[in-house]
Formats: structure tokens, sequence, C-alpha cells
């Protein structure tokens, strides 16, 4: 018997393998930097690392790659100099850039073997994921949050991808809520933000502060309620203004600010809106009423009147006098910052920027005051604010070494033996924290790796503008970064194209003005993504208040994936011979919650299935590699046709 020659603790042939291949891993923060040093001490030789973050000082008690000296450089370089002190002979390559960067397309993903993502955000886990499909690389796909984690393998026609499962959609809530009748200190939260917006950054009409009168609830009857929302800008004689350029007029006057009691301005911030808020009596029949603070009674005490908690200072919470001070000092800090950019300069709210941060947390505890909510620390308010999980250096280490032994197995040709796997906070029955599950097949509903991906979209074609459909519905919702659009109308009318000028006339148009209306059909294209998605339009005059659209309906009955005597007949997203069908032969069996499997035996890692739409969609011709000419773009019509008609993947 031939002895098993080993290099070090691998066999000599899964060695040799590792000194070769190129891996290409996205993201260099809190996982990140665990996993660089991995597979450098692994035998990863040829790695490629991306992101376009810059090292802060709150990565430092974590991110171990970065010192206090490197904070404002890029992750990626100062990631690759500290790794290559682990393994000098590495050959690392770093990128400061945006893995949705159009460089970086499909045939730049085809030179690696393996990708390993390490990301903090939904939409570049959703274009690597479809970058990887279309390249047919395999991905291994990560996430932390607090103590909890996940490990899970993506490989075209074998397993799920990462948007076979619903993902839960960020929390919103309705601006009347926002703007009258805050409930939960993250309301409050939310309204502080909206306010440095309002004052210091980018203008957002659907971020306004001041009371609502268009609230549904101060009336009974829907037609006054419409008549409300439709009310003229000018009540009697004085005229509303924006609140940053009031504010502009009063040079940030804290006190003004804090009052709003100047003669031009009907609504205000914690006193004249709050009495505003009073006069609608209805609001608070059900409710405690909400007390006006007084800016000038409060400024007479010279120094806090309680604090409540203990440790550090970010911990504690301040009485109502030390966040009116707080107040004030950071208003005028961010009034000379704003002075300082120049004329017609913003600002952008950043949860590790000190000032903003003071901002947020005195004008949120504030009105938490005023709505008699228990007041919460900057700590906590940063932490809900920034949509921050805290992010534990361990649960980091243990699901980066997760990835590296999924990629052994990978680069063993053991992809059936890949596994998902969860790292649990406490242990379950079977005193284990680590729970293994077997990867899911690919799910026929899916808009993504389906063969003929296909969903149906609910709209009101007369008030959703074109714009909208390209940035709410295609970039926002299906992550696509750069839409095409035709109108299966007959005459191939291009509606939204990707190349710069072709249709911007276009954006301000609604979708009724091209003839688009009840049970049209439009086909999406992304080339950079290769991925294509036929697009069911469902006219509705009846969604509910500040809904847009939604994405409707329960997906028909679907045929089981399709067996390779089929292969021929469907084109999935990606070259036509990438497509492979699922080899998998073990179909979801139940809906489990993740956290809750106890069992020895390795299980589906199905959750509840996702509702997808039945896919009917053709594919438009992707571009010639051989003659690098794209394919001819379809007529586009830049005027109407006269006659048409819990996701536990929170990254650290």
């Amino acid at each position: 018997m031939v002895p098993l020659q080993l290099v070090g603790s691998l066999r000599k042939e899964l060695a040799d393998s590792l000194s070769t291949c190129r891996v290409l891993v996205v993201g260099a923060g809190g996982i990140g930097c665990e996993l660089l040093k991995n597979v450098v001490l692994t035998g990863f030789k040829n790695i490629e690392v991306i992101d376009l973050d810059v090292i802060d000082v709150s990565n430092l008690n974590r991110q171990f790659l970065f010192q206090k000296k490197h904070v404002g450089k890029s992750k990626a370089q100062v990631a690759k100099e500290s790794v290559l002190q682990f393994c000098p002979t590495a050959n690392i390559t770093a990128y400061h850039d945006s893995i949705m960067n159009p460089d970086y397309n499909v045939e730049f993903f085809r030179n690696f073997m393996l990708v390993m993502n390490a990301l903090d955000n939904r939409a570049a886990r959703n274009h690597v994921n479809r970058m990887c499909l279309a390249a047919d690389i395999p991905l291994i796909e990560s996430g932390t949050a607090g103590y909890l984690g996940q490990v899970t393998v993506i490989k075209k026609g074998l397993t799920e991808c990462y948007e076979c499962q619903p993902k839960p959609t960020q929390k919103t809530f309705p601006g009347c809520t926002i703007r009258n009748t805050p409930s939960e200190p993250i309301h409050c939260i939310v309204w502080a933000k909206y306010l440095f917006n309002q004052l210091f950054g980018e203008e957002d009409a659907d971020q306004e502060v001041s009371p609502d009168t268009a609230d549904p609830e101060l009336s009974w009857n829907p037609a006054d309620t419409e008549a409300r929302a439709t009310a003229s800008d000018q009540d009697g004689d004085i005229k509303r203004v924006s609140t940053k350029d009031w504010a502009r007029s009063t040079g940030y006057d804290p006190v003004k600010l804090f009052n709003k009691d100047y003669i031009c301005v009907v609504l205000q911030l914690f006193k004249d809106d709050i009495r505003y808020l009073l006069t609608m009596d209805k609001l608070w029949k059900k409710r405690k009423a909400p007390l006006p603070l007084d800016w000038l009674e409060h400024q007479k005490l010279t120094c806090p009147q309680r604090v409540t908690g203990t440790g550090l200072k970010d911990q504690q919470v301040l009485g109502v006098a030390g966040y009116c001070q707080l107040f004030s000092r950071s208003v005028e800090t961010l009034r000379s910052m704003l002075a300082d950019k120049g004329d017609g300069a913003e600002l952008v709210w950043d949860k590790d920027d000190p000032p903003a941060m003071d901002f947020v947390t005195a004008a949120a505890n504030l009105r938490m005051y005023i709505f008699s909510m228990n007041m919460k620390s900057r700590f906590d308010i940063k932490s809900m604010a920034g949509n921050i999980i805290p992010a534990i250096a361990t649960t980091n280490a243990v699901i980066a070494g997760l990835i590296v032994l999924e990629a052994l197995k990978i680069l063993s040709g053991d992809v059936e033996h890949c596994r998902t796997i969860f790292l649990n906070k406490q242990p379950n029955p079977r005193k284990k924290l680590l729970v293994p599950c077997a990867l899911d097949p690919p799910s026929a509903n899916c808009y993504v790796c389906a063969s003929k991906p296909e969903v149906t979209v609910k709209l009101n074609v007369h008030k959703t503008l074109v714009l909208a459909l390209q940035d709410k519905i295609l970039k926002e919702k299906f992550g696509m970064v750069a839409p095409d659009v035709q109108i299966e109308d007959g005459k191939g009318t291009i509606l939204i194209s990707s190349e710069e000028g072709e249709t911007e006339a276009n954006n301000c148009k609604f979708l009724s003005d091209f003839g688009i209306r009840n049970g049209s059909r439009l086909q999406v294209d992304d080339f950079l993504q290769d991925y294509t998605l036929l697009v069911n339009v469902i006219h509705s005059e009846d969604l509910e208040k500040d809904v847009e659209f939604e994405v409707v309906g329960d997906a028909p009955d679907k045929a089981p994936t399709p067996t390779r005597s089929q292969e021929g007949k469907n084109v999935a997203n990606g070259n036509k011979e990438s497509a492979e069908p699922s080899t998998s032969s073990k179909a979801p069996a139940e809906q489990n919650e993740v956290l809750l499997v106890d069992s020895d035996e390795e299980e589906p890692s199905s959750s509840t299935m996702a509702v997808r739409m039945e896919s009917r969609g053709h594919k438009r011709k992707l571009h010639d590699a051989e003659t690098g000419e794209a394919s001819a773009k379809r007529q586009h019509l830049s005027q109407p046709s006269a006659d048409d008609d819990i996701d536990i993947i929170a990254l650290d």
C-alpha cells in the first residue's frame, strides 16, 4: 500500500491545489480579517481581496489586522500588508473598490476557483451571488450576528443560491407614526436621523419631521383624509418653508431650533410642533399626550439633572437638561462643519462621526422624554441608529475557520459533502453549538437561479414613474446594477436602457404613458450580472398608504427540477454550457427554524420556502465575446405610443 503523502496536515494533492489555485475574498472586515489569516496559514498562495471601506477606530477591537496607525487607510491594502507578515511568499492582490464596480464582471469572476464572501450588506451579497452563478464558480457565503453565525456553500445547479429563500426586509414605519405618534424609541431615533438630514444633509421629502396633517387618524371620513393630504402648502398668510432653509436663516441658532418659534414657520421641533400635535385631539383619545419642552427653562439648569447607568460614559443616560446641552453643542459643531464646506454643501450622517451621533442621541432622547418613553444611552442609540448588532470577535473567528473547512472540501472535489453550518448562542439539547445541515437543492421558484426567472409586481401604472421602476423596484428590490427593460408589446419597445442618455427622457413619465397596464410583461436584463428577469405587471389602485408596489402571489405548483435529459431545453442565468440540473436527492423536509435543530442527524437547511413566481422568461442575446460586439439594442421609444395601452446573516 502506497503511504499517504502529507504536507503539514493536508494531503499532498490538496496542498498542491491550494498553492496553485486563485481565490477571491470579498470583504476585509470582521470575518475578512480572520479569513485572510486562515487562508494564508492553510497554504493558499494566490489570493485577491476587495473591500471599499477604510479603517475606523471602532474596527480595532476585533479586526486584528489593523492598528491605530492604520485608521483612515484602505482595509484591503492594510489587510494584505499585515497578512504577508504571516506568509511573505503569498501572492496577494488588494483592491480598494466596490465589488459592484462594472470592472469586476463575469470574466473577472471566472479567474477564480472559489469565492469566499465576508460582506456586511445584502446588496453586495446578492450581486456576488449572481456573478458566481453566471461564472459557475463555487461561492462560500457567511455571516455573523452577535453570537450567531452561519456558513453555507452555493454551487450552481446543486444548491440553493443566496436569494432562493426570502430575506426579511428592513423594517420601516409609516410617516405619520414617526412624525405624530411615536410609541417606541426606534421611532424617535428615525425621526432624529431625518432631522439631521433636514438640517445638515440631503433633503428628502419622505423624511419630513413636522407634524403630518394628512394622518388618517385625524379623520373618520376617508374623503376628509384625502383633502388633508392634498392641502395647499399655504396655510392662511403663513408660507411653509423647508426646515433647512429656515435653519439657515436663523444661523442654526439652537434656541430657535429647539423652540422653532420663528414667525415665518408654522411647525417646529420640541415645543411648538408638540403644541400643534396637541391640537390634533383625536390622536390622544387612546394615547398619552406628549409634553412640550421649553428650552429656556431647561437652560437655566447649569448641570445635567441626573445620570443613570454605570460603566462607560456612552452607556450612561443623561437627564433632560444634559441632553438639552448636548443638543446645543452638537448643533454648533455641525453648523461650523457645514460652513467650512462652503455654500451648497451637505453633511452625511455617520454613526462613527461624534458630532452627528451626539445630535441624534440628544434629539432622539428629548423626543422620547416628550412622548413619555424611557430615554436611552448613546451606546443603545448608536446600535439602533446604525442597525448594529454588536460584533463578537470569537464568532468571527469560528465562522472564518468553518469557511476554510468548506473550501478544502470544494478543492478536494467533495462538494457533495459540503454543509450549511449554524453557530448557535447556546448548546442545543444534544449539547452542540455547531449544527451542520445538508445543503438544499435550488428552489424552482427562485427569481435568480431558476431556469426562467419570473416575478409578479403589483403597482399603480398611473402613479409609478419609470425612474421608480428602475431605482426602487429593479435596483433596490431585485438587486440589479444596470438594468435594461423592454416592454413585450410586439414592437420591442425599450423602456429603460443602461446606456447613458438613451432613455433618460422616460424617467419622469408614468408607466401608463407607454401602454403598460394590467397584465403587461417586462423583459429585464442586467448584462453585468448576466441576469434576466421577466416582470408581470398587475395594476392596482388599492395599495396601502405609503406602499408603492408589492411583489405578490403564490407561485403555481412547479415541475420538479429538470433532469439531465431536459438540460438542453432550459437556459439558466449565466452560460448555457454551465447550467447543470440539481443532483441533490434530499428535498426540503420540514419548515424548521434553523436555530432549533437539535438532532445529530444532518437535516436540510431550508426554512420557510420563498414565495416565487412561475418562470417563463426568454433571455436576450448576450454580449458576443468572440467578436466583441454587443447585441443590438431593440427599438426604444422616448415618447409614449399612441396605439398601445430571521435571516441570521446580518453581518458584522
